[in-house]
């Protein structure tokens, strides 16, 4: 914890943000329509960015017409995206240095993904599991983004006020997650556009954050 600027904890979303995960589920979203008898585009991906594997799977089964039991649609995903990080997990420019910095200076940081936890332990293998206090999953919640229980969630396992927490977040769908939970934010938009709003920060890469930057907000 910085007390001297208010900073208590930094808040990382996962996918499009730490790691270049986007382009993996693209993949995998394309070998999953075709299983259903459809096509998909990255105009497909883009509705949903950020969003829940439930989502995504009723958007598939709603495209394609398919009577494919939604279970079965969501474990094809699951064991795609699971085979895709088992090859490699690709780390987005300036995530590996902030996430030592954070780590360095002792301000506590949780992982807060729409990701399920299946997905979110080969990540964790990858980039150290030693950077994140807390790790919350979309399927350790009971609505995850863009509701803000899972940001109140790491929140308070961590001990912290969400209004001295700065979330990490590439997508709308997180933003408004974060943003509804009371945290100052910092948008590196990926695949889809963030405007400028009240309290967020949008910057190009993670390689424009630092800590002083983070505490600066988080003042």
């Amino acid at each position: 914890m910085t007390s001297a600027t208010g900073l208590q904890a930094v808040l990382f979303d996962m996918d499009g943000l730490l790691i270049d995960s986007e382009r993996l589920w693209l993949a995998v979203e394309h070998e999953v329509m075709a299983r259903l008898g459809g096509e998909w585009s990255e105009e497909h991906q883009h509705d949903l960015v950020g969003g829940s594997l439930d989502r995504a799977v009723a958007y598939m089964l709603e495209l394609s017409g398919s009577d494919v039991p939604p279970a079965r649609v969501g474990e094809w995903l699951l064991a795609g995206m699971a085979e895709q990080l088992g090859a490699g997990v690709p780390l987005l420019p300036g995530a590996k240095e902030l996430l030592a910095e954070v780590r360095a200076a002792g301000v506590p940081a949780a992982l807060v993904s729409s990701s399920h936890r299946r997905l979110i332990e080969p990540v964790l293998d990858a980039i150290g599991r030693e950077h994140f206090a807390v790790t919350v999953a979309g399927d350790e919640v009971a609505r995850t983004k863009p509701d803000p229980e899972p940001y109140l969630t790491a929140a308070a396992r961590l001990g912290a006020d969400p209004r001295r927490c700065v979330v990490l977040e590439d997508s709308p769908n997180g933003l408004a997650a974060a943003e509804a939970a009371g945290c100052r934010t910092v948008a590196v938009p990926g695949v889809l556009p963030v405007p400028a709003a009240p309290g967020r920060t949008v910057v190009a890469s993670l390689r424009e954050v630092d800590l002083a930057f983070l505490a600066a907000l988080g003042a």
